[in-house]
């Protein structure tokens, strides 16, 4: 555990170009390059802006909630540092569409999808994530990458279209992340059968 305090005492360099602004409910708000984003810390931390950079500070709290203000700050900080990367370069997350006749086509902020169903699926994009896809490899359909400057939300999206085929451990179709690798069962060999 006493890594996570570690790395959540480390300040966060405010970069060029990227105005932060406190406020007193909890809010953080971070403005950079390529957008807004506003977020509520975690209880148990103070944060303050020293010169160029943000400082992520426990606060003092009773010996039994010590442990939790050490994760929340490690936590705090993980958060401000996602904001400030989001602002400045963004976020992208990749999913690989595997399986024959598997298609993907972004048309605005919506995804068409042929997954192997009777019937096409449209996926509606927030509108801080845009699409687009790319011609996949021999054993990928299709790649489908996804860009946002809010890391959660993009997993989270992610994670969601993921859901709509999930790989299934045969012939390993389905929708996975790029890199992902899939536990992959022998099928049937139809041999020892009945006489």
């Amino acid at each position: 555990m006493g890594e996570v305090s570690r790395l959540g005492r480390k300040p966060v360099i405010i970069p060029q170009g990227v105005k932060v602004e406190l406020f007193e409910d909890g809010v953080i708000k971070v403005i950079g390059p390529r957008g807004v984003l506003e977020k509520r810390l975690p209880p148990l931390v103070k944060v303050k802006i020293d010169g160029g950079q943000i400082v992520v500070e426990k606060a003092e709290v009773q010996k039994k909630l010590n442990q939790k203000a050490k994760a929340f700050q490690g936590l705090a900080r993980a958060l401000i540092n996602n904001m400030v990367t989001g602002v400045t370069q963004g976020f992208t997350k990749s999913l690989d569409i595997v399986g024959l006749g598997y298609k993907a086509e972004v048309k605005g902020q919506e995804i068409h999808l042929s997954l192997g169903y009777s019937h096409p699926i449209v996926f509606n994009l927030p509108s801080d994530i845009t699409a687009r896809t790319e011609k996949g490899t021999e054993q990928v359909q299709v790649r489908l990458i996804l860009e946002g400057i809010d890391k959660e939300l993009l997993g989270q999206v992610a994670a969601n279209i993921k859901r709509l085929r999930p790989p299934e451990p045969y012939k390993g179709k389905g929708i996975r992340y790029t890199g992902e690798s899939i536990l992959r069962k022998a099928g049937k060999s139809g041999k020892g059968g009945k006489k």
